[in-house]
C-alpha cells in the first residue's frame, strides 16, 4: 500500500497555482463578456418588455460553439432577475441543457424535468405523456406568473425526442389564462431551423440572433480578463495567452476551448510542481483535451462508427503522405465488421459517418470529384499524431479485436 498522507500534507502547504479555476470553466457567468456588447444590447432590447409582465417574443440564438451565446444568455437572463426580484415580478426563469443525458431523451422526460422546476414530483417513467403535460399546464396556471424556458441545444432535444414538445410549448399561451410562456432556443447548428415542422418554426423564431466566431485578438481580451481572476499576474508566461488563443481560433473561434486549454495547463503545470505556466503546458493541455474528447466521443458511439473510425486510423498509419479515400477504408472497414461478426453498412452510410467524424474534427474530409468515377472523400487526420496509438488501443478494446 502506498502511503499518501505525506503527499497530501506537501500539496496542501504548497501556494496553489490558481487563484480561482471556477472563472475558466464553462458554467461561469462572468460579469463583464468582451466583444459581446452587440448581442447583450440586442437581446436585452428583445427581452425588456418582460420586467412590464408582458410576453416577449420568442427568441432563436444561434452560432457556432464558444461563440458566447449561452454565456450572454444566463448574463441578461440574470440582470432580468436582479430586476424582478427588486420589483417583486412574478417572473420564473427556467435553464434546460438540452444535450444533458435524461433530460431530453424523450417529450416525457423533457416535461418532468420542466414540472420538477415547479415542485412537481412526477416519476421518471410510467405516466402517459398527455397526462403529465395536463398535470404541468394545471398547476403552473394556479397564479399569475410570466414564465421564460431556455432550452440550450435545442437541436439535440429535436434530434431525440422531435419537434412535438416545441409545438405543444409554443401553443402554451392560447390555453393558460394566468401564464405568458416564451422560449429562448439556443443552437450551434445554423441549418436546424430547416429540419423542424413549419407551424413550430414560424411561432419559435420569432426574433433571431447570430453569434459570430471570434477572431485570434478577440479571444485574447476574453483569456486576458478571465485570467486576471483566474491567476496571480506572474503565473502566466509570455506568450502562453496568444497561444491558447491560436489553438482556439482554428478551432472556428471557439473561445470555451481557449478557456479549457488554459484551465487545463493550469492543472498540468500544478502536478509537476510548476510555478508557473508555460508554451509546453499549453502543448501538452492540447494534446489531452483531444484524446480526452475523441476517448469520450469513442466509448459513446455505436459499434459502426467505432469500426470506420479504426479503419481511418488504421491506414493512416501506413499512409505516411498525401491523403487517405473513402474507398480505401471501406475495404478495411469491411475486414473489421467480418471479424466481429456485424453486416457491414454500404460505402454511401459509411461515407455519411466520415461526414459525422468530420463534423467532430477528428479528421478533415474534402469531397473531391473523380469524374466520370464519381465522387469521393479526401481524409487527413485532425488529431495530434501523440495520440493516435491510445485511441486506436481503446477502439479495439471496445470493439474485442
Amino acid at each position: 500500500m502506498v502511503e499518501l498522507t505525506q503527499f497530501f500534507q506537501d500539496y496542501l502547504q504548497k501556494k496553489p497555482l490558481f487563484k480561482s479555476k471556477v472563472v475558466l470553466q464553462s458554467n461561469y457567468t462572468p460579469e463583464y463578456i468582451p466583444h459581446r456588447e452587440e448581442q447583450i444590447q440586442t437581446m436585452a432590447g428583445i427581452l425588456a418588455p418582460v420586467l412590464r409582465m408582458e410576453k416577449p417574443s420568442n427568441l432563436f440564438v444561434y452560432g457556432k460553439v464558444g461563440t458566447g451565446k449561452t454565456v450572454v444568455t444566463k448574463y441578461v437572463m440574470s440582470q432580468i432577475e436582479n430586476v424582478a426580484k427588486e420589483r417583486r415580478l412574478p417572473i420564473k426563469i427556467i435553464y434546460l441543457n438540452c444535450k444533458l443525458k435524461r433530460v431530453a431523451d424523450t417529450e416525457y422526460r423533457m416535461l418532468a424535468h420542466l414540472a420538477k422546476e415547479f415542485g412537481i414530483d412526477i416519476p421518471p417513467t410510467g405516466l402517459p405523456t398527455d397526462e403529465v403535460y395536463k398535470t404541468f399546464l394545471k398547476y403552473i396556471n394556479t397564479k399569475k406568473q410570466l414564465l421564460i424556458i431556455i432550452l440550450d441545444e435545442i437541436d439535440q432535444l429535436v434530434k431525440k425526442s422531435g419537434d412535438e414538445l416545441l409545438y405543444n410549448l409554443t401553443r402554451i399561451n392560447s390555453e393558460l389564462n394566468n401564464v405568458e410562456l416564451s422560449i429562448i432556443g439556443i443552437s450551434n447548428d445554423l441549418l436546424f431551423m430547416e429540419n423542424i415542422d413549419p407551424r413550430v418554426k414560424s411561432s419559435l423564431s420569432e426574433e433571431e440572433l447570430v453569434f459570430p466566431p471570434y477572431n485570434a485578438v478577440q479571444i485574447q481580451d476574453i483569456l486576458r480578463e478571465r485570467s486576471r481572476f483566474a491567476f496571480d499576474s506572474e503565473i502566466i508566461r509570455e506568450g502562453v495567452i496568444e497561444k491558447c488563443a491560436a489553438y482556439a481560433a482554428r478551432e472556428h473561434g471557439d473561445a470555451r476551448r481557449a478557456l479549457e486549454l488554459l484551465r487545463v495547463a493550469g492543472e498540468m503545470a500544478e502536478r509537476k510542481n510548476k510555478y508557473s505556466i508555460e508554451l509546453e503546458d499549453i502543448d501538452d493541455a492540447e494534446e489531452k483535451i483531444e484524446r480526452d474528447k475523441v476517448l469520450d466521443l469513442v466509448h459513446t458511439q455505436p459499434k459502426q462508427f467505432q469500426l470506420t473510425l479504426l479503419s481511418i486510423l488504421d491506414i493512416s498509419q501506413n499512409v505516411t503522405e498525401g491523403p487517405i479515400f473513402t474507398g480505401d477504408i471501406y475495404e478495411i472497414y469491411k475486414s473489421y465488421c467480418k471479424s466481429v461478426a456485424l453486416k457491414p453498412l454500404t460505402q454511401r452510410r459509411v461515407s455519411d459517418i466520415i461526414a459525422e467524424l468530420d463534423m467532430c474534427g477528428i479528421i478533415n474530409a474534402r469531397v473531391i470529384s473523380k469524374g466520370r468515377y464519381g465522387r469521393t472523400r479526401e481524409i487527413r487526420l485532425g488529431i495530434p499524431e501523440s495520440t493516435v496509438h491510445s485511441i486506436r488501443g481503446a477502439l479495439k478494446e471496445g470493439l474485442s479485436l
